[in-house]
């Protein structure tokens, strides 16, 4: 072993020490790796930052963007609400939410495909009296199981299809990873669902600190064409109760009916006064064709339409509320407020702050008036809809206290219809071989930012920071292995000494030392690391480097035995009321499946 062997080996031991002792975020870690590799001079000066121009990290922040923008317009919301069935048992409830989750991950960012679903699993967990941890977990394993099915579903295949790449062979097109990925990901959610899910601990959750704002009263107009235009009140309720949520009020020419009849038939410009958890608007929304009434014209516009200049204001303000920057906002009103005693018509809120009043949740009682003429009071919660400057003019003028972000989404319906069909041209472009996925994904990002799917202030909180770093960082420091020459050694070692030269054995070594590691540290850096031996033992074999770069590429996605070896077991982790050692329990069959099914797979698609 050389000196400078022995240094790639010791750095890489204590980045590994420091990713499982867990103390540093990992891409602190991570550029610490970096800057000893360049101090040590494993690295060239001049190559240390060469990684966050790579390709595969490119990729990885344009497909974080795309799957941001989706999430934003309602794209995924409206597809989970067609896919999931909405009276099933646990079996068959689990079943469509993992093969949805997998279906997705597969095509966006698998934690945005567990962020957009976990609150429909929470729901249906409550509804069947189960545990939540019973479809959180089966849902995050199903999410990392689909990212392993597509070059773009996980930064690992990204990764492995950059080293295919540097060897010499081309990178790997996108439904390269498909004929073992879909098989493997179908084994594990059919195992899931009528097995696994029964293995998950029952833990019940306790004490949820967030703050309850009760439910939202809120007036959303039926629009001509829509799927409640034409239905009875009680069809309309009746699909509403699967949001948890009720009809409380109906306007019609400008007649309020506090308690409509059910067999009224609804009709265009309708307005329907909704009461519902804040978390479900956006799914009453979606599902019955609904726009919400603050973003018509208000009683202040109204009462000002024979003046010029207020017309002139109401235009521009038309202009400025059509801006796709707007945010959603809820605003608590302080006990020493001037609101109270008030309403949103009274102070003439829109046509002063250019911001509408989307709903209200009362602490006291149910109001039976208009949203507009509701009169205001201490301890109610407003959610705001505007730019998020004129928002916070108006809680310093009113005294409102912001309360924290929460998962509060008004669907698009063009926006998301128009942003699922450029994701879909991306993914053709990057599979069919047009262009390479980096640029594929960044025209995507480009057109999401002209179209303002993803407004240009949100463009890069939409990204984790974090796995850039991580990516960018650990990309040279896998290279200095095999500039160093440390990786040949470590691959010599496992065949000479464990697999004994057998290619089969040294597949299956790959893939199991992968996944090991992949439980412990972070899955884009264990790829890195492991791509370098597995291309080592390939040209030390004699063989082709595809089917053990395809091993690493599973390896790195299948985590399932702690909450530290991937982001969606994290998540999962306080919601579900999990222990630390309660992945293993449903993860280790899990694994051991995974390697049964993949390695004859492996030998079958990607012959040695």
């Amino acid at each position: 072993m050389t000196q400078d062997q022995g240094l790639i080996f010791a750095i890489l031991a204590a980045t590994m020490g420091l990713f499982l002792w867990g103390r540093w975020r990992h891409d602190i870690v991570a550029l610490g790796a970096l800057l000893a590799c360049v101090i040590t001079g494993l690295v060239p000066d001049q190559e240390a930052f060469a990684g966050f121009g790579h390709p595969a990290v490119i990729t990885v922040a344009c497909v974080l963007v795309l799957s941001f923008g989706l999430q934003r317009t309602g794209a995924v919301d409206a597809m989970a609400q067609r896919l999931l069935p909405a009276n099933a048992g646990p079996m068959l409830s689990i079943a469509a939410l993992t093969g949805l989750g997998a279906l997705l991950s597969a095509f966006m960012n698998n934690v945005g495909a567990l962020a957009l679903l976990m609150p429909i699993a929470l729901k249906i967990a409550s509804k069947q009296e189960l545990p939540p941890g019973r479809l959180l977990m089966p849902l995050a394993f199903g999410t990392i199981l689909g990212g392993m099915t597509t070059l773009i579903g996980t930064p690992p295949n990204l990764i492995v299809s950059s080293f295919r790449a540097q060897s010499g062979a081309g990178p790997f097109a996108m439904f390269d990873f498909s004929p073992v990925g879909v098989a493997v990901a179908l084994t594990g959610v059919l195992f899931i669902t009528l097995i696994g899910w029964r293995l998950v601990p029952r833990r019940e959750v306790v004490g949820v600190a967030s703050f309850d704002t009760g439910t939202y009263i809120t007036e959303a107009r039926v629009k001509e064409g829509a799927k409640a235009d034409g239905k009875s009140l009680r069809e309309v309720e009746q699909l509403l109760e699967e949001a948890d949520a009720q009809v409380v009020g109906m306007v019609r020419n400008k007649l309020r009916l506090s308690a409509p009849n059910p067999r009224r038939i609804l009709q265009a410009d309708d307005v329907l006064v909704i009461e519902a958890e804040p978390e479900a608007l956006g799914e009453v929304l979606s599902k019955l064709g609904l726009q919400l009434e603050a973003e018509q014209k208000s009683a202040a516009d109204e009462d000002e339409k024979n003046d010029k200049a207020a017309a002139e204001s109401k235009t521009e303000e038309k202009k400025d509320s059509s801006n796709d920057d707007r945010v959603l906002q809820e605003l608590l009103v302080r006990p020493d407020s001037q609101l109270i005693g008030r309403s949103a018509s009274n102070i003439r809120l829109r046509h002063r702050y250019n911001i509408n009043l989307l709903a209200i949740s009362k602490q006291s009682h149910r109001s039976i008036k208009r949203l507009r003429s509701t009169l205001f009071e201490r301890g109610d919660v407003l959610l705001m809809q505007g730019d998020s400057a004129d928002i916070n003019d108006f809680a310093s003028d009113y005294a409102c206290v912001p309360l924290a972000d929460r998962a509060i989404s008004i669907p698009n319906p063009a926006q998301a219809g128009f942003a699922a069909g450029v994701m879909l041209l991306a993914v053709i472009l990057a599979a069919f071989g047009v262009l390479s996925a980096a640029v594929a994904f960044a025209v995507g990002v480009l057109v999401f930012m002209v179209a303002r799917i993803v407004p240009l202030r949100l463009l890069y909180q939409s990204i984790d920071w974090s796995v850039i770093v991580l990516l960018g960082a650990m990309i040279p420091v896998a290279g200095a292995m095999s500039a160093t020459g440390a990786a040949d050694l470590l691959a010599h070692l496992l065949m000479e000494h464990v697999a004994q030269g057998n290619p089969v054995v040294v597949l299956t070594l790959i893939l199991v030392v992968t996944m090991t590691l992949s439980d412990f540290m972070n899955n884009a850096a264990t790829a890195a690391v492991m791509c370098q031996i597995a291309l080592s033992a390939a040209s030390q074999l004699g063989v082709s480097p595809d089917a053990l770069l395809m091993a690493v590429a599973i390896g790195a996605s299948c985590s399932f035995l702690t909450p530290i070896g991937h982001q969606n077991n994290t998540l999962i982790l306080s919601p579900g009321g999990f222990r630390f050692g309660d992945y293993w329990r449903l993860g280790l069959p899990m694994e051991i499946l995974v390697v049964l099914v993949s390695v004859p797979l492996l030998l079958l698609v990607w012959p040695l």
